[in-house]
C-alpha cells in the first residue's frame, strides 16, 4: 500500500484496498490462534469495524500493526485462558484415489498425529509456526505482525519444531 493512501484510511476507497490487502492475513492469524474459522471471521469483522471507527487516530505506517493489535485484543477478550484444539478440515474431497488402503490409513493417522501435535504447541509457537509454514511469511514479516523481534520468532519456530519432532516420531 502506498504511503499516500495509507495516510487517508478514512477514505472509503483506501479503506477498501486496505481491507482487501489485510483481511485474509488477519483471518489466518486469528484462526491459528483459536482454531475456529467462524470465530476468526467474526473477530476480523469486529477488528475492521473498530479500525474504521478510529481511522483518524491511526499513525501512517502503523495501520497494519494497529489492525493486528485490535484483532489480537479481540481474540484475547473472547478466548482468555481457554484450551485450544485446532480442527483442520480436509481441503480436497477426493472420490477415488490410486493409493492403497494402507497408505490412506497411514496418511490419515499421520494427519491426526500432526493436528494433535500442533494443538499441543503453545499459542505463541503455533501462531508463528503456522504463519511461516502455511502463509509462507518470512520471519521479519511475522515479527512485524506480532510486534516481537526476529530472534523471538526464530526461537518460537525452533521450539515448535522441537516439540513437533518429540510428539511425532519418525519425521
Amino acid at each position: 500500500m502506498s504511503l499516500k493512501s495509507e495516510k487517508d484510511l478514512c477514505d472509503e476507497k483506501n479503506f477498501s484496498t486496505f481491507f482487501r490487502d489485510n483481511s485474509k492475513l488477519l483471518n489466518n492469524y486469528i484462526f491459528y490462534k483459536c482454531g475456529n474459522l467462524e470465530l476468526a471471521n467474526d473477530i476480523v469483522q469486529d477488528a475492521f469495524i473498530k479500525f474504521w471507527k478510529n481511522c483518524q487516530k491511526i499513525i501512517p505506517g502503523k495501520a497494519k500493526s494497529y489492525l493486528f493489535t485490535i484483532g489480537n485484543n479481540l481474540f484475547l477478550n473472547e478466548y482468555s485462558k481457554s484450551t485450544v484444539v485446532l480442527n483442520f478440515k480436509s481441503s480436497l474431497g477426493k472420490n477415488h484415489t490410486n493409493e492403497s488402503p494402507e497408505f490412506l490409513m497411514e496418511e490419515k493417522e499421520f494427519g491426526d498425529k500432526l493436528q494433535n501435535a500442533i494443538s499441543k504447541l503453545t499459542e505463541a509457537q503455533r501462531t508463528a509456526f503456522l504463519m511461516n509454514r502455511i502463509d509462507g511469511k518470512k520471519y521479519k514479516e511475522i515479527a512485524e505482525i506480532l510486534g516481537i523481534s526476529i530472534k523471538a520468532v526464530e526461537k518460537r519456530i525452533h521450539n515448535a519444531l522441537i516439540n513437533l519432532r518429540k510428539e511425532i516420531k519418525n519425521i
